[in-house]
């Protein structure tokens, strides 16, 4: 199995695809990423990527695996990413 790419990988790569210099690219996903967080709560898309959102997950029953003792879960509010379809395509063929 394969690697995951480090950040600089990803910021080399980005560089080179837009002809930008390494910090140029690194401020650029900075400001991606920051964009993310701050508009996570009303759903950030990254086009052709996909979606931040807020799930609210009820509350539920759940079991300690150490003792077997069934505890109880409380709802809460917890941020995904929906995949887009292209890229689910791109990825799975």
């Amino acid at each position: 199995m394969a690697k995951a790419m480090t950040k600089s990988q990803i910021v080399a790569g980005v560089a080179e695809a837009v002809g930008v210099s390494k910090k140029q690219a690194a401020a650029a996903l900075e400001a991606l990423a920051s964009m993310a967080c701050k508009g996570a709560k009303n759903g950030f898309t990254v086009p052709g990527l996909g979606k931040l959102v807020l799930v609210n997950r009820k509350a539920r029953m759940g079991r300690n695996p150490a003792t077997g003792e069934t505890i109880k879960i409380p709802a809460k509010r917890v941020v995904k990413f929906r995949v887009a379809k292209a890229c689910k395509d791109a990825i799975l063929g």
